[in-house]
């Protein structure tokens, strides 16, 4: 089978006969490992000439051997004949010759985020705490056609990828109406205003939920299959306030994705306690959790013994400790624990990691990985 055709699979109420392997926040593995992944110059990720985008995205998934791959969107075409990159002795500029705006290019690194939760020290300069306030930050257009996301050459890129890759499974991210707010409030203001304002919180969801939705919409046009829903913070939040707030607005949106004819892959960050019944009721594809940390314990037999075979379920390999640690032995068990776990969800898995990989873990590392699923499963 190939990797597509696994995940499909996997998807399906019969479940799948052999395994796939993932990883998730490709991203975040793209921009800590990228020397390690291409030999292309790092501002080839930036550049408009599409041989450039498909030379390094090619190495990434050689060399990283999983199962799915981001689909991107792209430059349109006039942007592709108008934006250029000049190297000089000042830098690395991004410049587009219609304007003359010029752009200084800088290396991606590690920053802004930690295992720990780094992203805590974001704070806005004042809180949003009206509804009027919120209209006029959250705009809506009342005009959208999700065609437009393509026009043009946006979606040339892809294309060229699908074509190539037509063996895996393309996916595309979105995040969860409720994680958005966090953008508004940062952490602090966040969890303040589900507390003492949870119905300008709903009203902030909703409008949110809006703009996922056309994301989701612009996705299927660009031709994903899946959409992982990215969640943080929420686990920090009661029971209660997750079941009123959150589990309307992603449940809406998991229907959005359904109906469009892809994949639902929700993420939740943190700890599952006392939100059990909440995060299956959103009726998500699958389900994909962290492992282990924290203080808290996520074991993926008691995901699947929750599961039973409702939804898909993602693996929770130790990303943080056991895949850039341990022997290649122990590496094996555990893969071969989870893929037993993903045969009783009536073989509705798919194997994958709990958290990002580390900047420690290196590719070789990935890729044995992978190579171990595909063996074991």
């Amino acid at each position: 089978m190939t990797g597509k055709q696994k995940i499909e699979s996997a998807f399906s109420k019969n479940g799948t006969p052999e395994i796939p392997a993932v990883i998730c926040y490709e991203g975040i593995y793209i921009r800590d490992h990228w020397d390690q992944l291409t030999d292309c110059p790092w501002w080839y990720q930036y550049s408009p000439d599409i041989e450039h985008q498909l030379k390094w995205r090619r190495d990434v998934i050689n060399r990283t051997g999983q199962d799915w791959f981001y689909l991107p969107f792209f430059y349109s075409k006039e942007e592709q004949k108008n934006i250029v990159i000049e190297i000089n002795s000042d830098g690395i500029f991004q410049t587009d010759k219609r304007s003359g705006y010029r752009h200084r290019l800088t290396k991606p690194t590690v920053a802004g985020w930690s295992e720990s939760g780094g992203l805590h020290s974001y704070r806005p300069k004042r809180l949003i705490d009206s509804f009027k306030e919120l209209d006029d930050y959250i705009y809506i257009s009342p005009e959208f056609d999700p065609k437009h996301s393509i026009a043009d050459g946006r979606n040339d890129l892809a294309l060229m990828l699908m074509d190539e890759f037509h063996y895996l499974y393309p996916i595309c991210h979105v995040s969860s109406p409720l994680w958005h707010t966090y953008g508004i409030w940062g952490f602090e203001g966040m969890m303040t205003m589900i507390i003492e304002k949870p119905e300008l919180v709903k009203y902030a969801c909703e409008k949110f939920l809006i703009q996922s939705i056309r994301s989701v919409q612009q996705c299927a046009m660009l031709g994903a299959k899946g959409i992982w829903i990215e969640e943080c913070f929420t686990d920090m939040i009661s029971p209660k306030a997750f079941e009123e707030i959150n589990v309307p607005v992603v449940t809406n949106l998991v229907d959005e994705i359904r109906k469009t004819g892809m994949k639902s892959i929700y993420y939740y960050c943190g700890n599952p306690a006392g939100k059990w019944d909440s995060l299956f009721a959103v009726n998500a594809d699958a389900i994909s959790l962290e492992e282990s940390k924290k203080g808290f314990t996520i074991d993926i037999d008691e995901v699947v013994d929750r599961s039973q075979g409702k939804c898909t379920v993602l693996g929770n390999l130790d990303a943080i400790n056991l895949l850039p640690k341990c022997s290649e032995d122990e590496l094996r068990v555990e893969i071969s624990r989870q893929i037993q776990a993903g045969r009783r969800n009536n073989g509705r898995f798919i194997m994958s990691i709990g958290s990002p990989v580390t900047p420690n873990t290196t590719v070789e590392r990935v890729k044995l990985y992978c190579d171990i699923v595909h063996e074991l499963g």
